[in-house]
């Protein structure tokens, strides 16, 4: 039962993150002032959204309950985006702070799959949506290295 309970903590550890990551992506879509790149945002939240119901489920087959919300650090992270973004008048803003939650939530699935006491079962599912959240995060650092040079 104690691996049950690790692997619930692991991954509810990630539905929060992921959860973070996707509000963080609609609020950069809001936040931005190119079309494109605000569509973008958008497409990525949805894809976080999806990775956060795969953890889910996986929680549920665990027999847990799943996380259903966010850190509080997240939403001040955003609401601090939002602050900076409105200020610079530019979408290069937006992009450095999305491409920091990038560095964050690629980090967090990182330490997962470390995690020696996960079982196979759990890493599996961690490992199908780190291929997610890192595609996510080199196309953020792509489109971050092409707007600064």
């Amino acid at each position: 039962m104690s691996e049950h309970n690790h692997d619930i903590r692991v991954l509810n550890g990630l539905i929060e993150t992921t959860i973070d990551s996707a509000d963080g992506y609609q609020k950069a879509a809001e936040d931005a002032k190119n079309a494109r790149i605000a569509q973008l945002f958008r497409q990525w939240a949805s894809e976080r959204t999806q990775v956060v119901s795969t953890l889910r489920q996986a929680v549920r087959q665990e027999g847990g309950k799943p996380e259903d919300d966010g850190t509080v650090l997240a939403s001040a992270h955003r609401m601090f985006v939002g602050m900076r973004a409105s200020m610079s008048k530019n979408d290069k803003a937006v992009i450095e702070e999305v491409e920091r939650g990038e560095d964050h939530i690629k980090s967090k699935y990182e330490d997962a799959l470390k995690d020696k006491d996960l079982s196979v079962a759990a890493r599996e599912v961690v490992q199908l949506c780190y291929t997610s959240v890192r595609t996510g995060h080199d196309e953020m650092s792509a489109i971050k290295h092409s707007i600064a040079g």
